[in-house]
This record gives structure tokens, C-alpha cells and sequence, in this order.
């Protein structure tokens, strides 16, 4: 069994920075994983965010966040990280690490955390 675990989200004021983590384990191919961030606001599809290779250097990023928000792996290839700039209130929303696959589509990834709350203040 493969646990994900995300922490990092909080409140901010429009313009700031945030900073996600996320760790994956309990497998040990773990570090062989493709791994991404999702995103779901209130009573709205989830969103892809970014993906970041096995080999740490390929990453994927949806169209409306490239540019702002940067994934990066730790040096615990198990560990991903989600850097989030010129945050605006739109970027409100749940946020999920996943594990398993390099795609857009959320029914691609096998492994779940249980999603750490982003809020935007205006």
C-alpha cells in the first residue's frame, strides 16, 4: 500500500507565496513514480496543476498556472514539492498530491493524499 501525505497550504493574501510538500511511501519502486498536483475548488471539476517526472527534471503544467507555479523534487526522490507565486483568489481550492502517472487526466494516477487547503484572500 502507497501512502501520500501533503501539508503546506494555509491563508494568504493576494500576491503571495506558498510553498506544498508532499511525500509518498510505503512501496520501494516509490522513487520511480511520476508525480502531480491537483487542484479542486468548491462545487467545480478538479483541476490539474502540474506533474513532475521520476527523473525529477521533465515536469507538465496546466495552461493557466505555468509561469507562476514551479514542481520540484526533493532529494528524497519521494518527495515533491509545489512553489506557488503571485497567488490570486481564483487559486482558492483544495490542493492533492498524486502519485502513479505523468498526465493530465486525474483517473490516471493510482495514489491519493487526502488534499491540503489553499485560500487566497483578496
Amino acid at each position: 500500500q502507497v501512502h501520500v501525505v501533503e501539508s503546506g497550504g494555509g491563508l494568504v493574501q493576494a500576491g503571495g507565496s506558498l510553498r506544498l510538500s508532499c511525500t509518498a511511501y510505503g512501496r520501494t519502486n516509490i522513487n520511480n513514480f511520476a508525480m502531480g498536483w491537483f487542484r479542486q475548488a468548491p462545487e467545480k471539476d478538479r483541476e490539474f496543476v502540474a506533474a513532475i517526472h521520476a527523473n525529477g527534471i521533465d515536469t507538465n503544467y496546466g495552461d493557466f498556472v505555468k509561469g507562476r507555479f514551479t514542481i520540484s523534487r526533493g532529494n528524497a526522490k519521494s518527495t515533491v514539492h509545489l512553489q506557488m507565486n503571485s497567488l490570486k483568489p481564483e487559486d482558492t481550492a483544495v490542493y492533492y498530491c498524486a502519485a502513479g502517472s505523468y498526465y493530465p487526466q486525474a483517473n490516471t494516477y493510482d495514489y491519493w493524499g487526502q488534499g491540503t487547503q489553499v485560500t487566497v484572500s483578496s
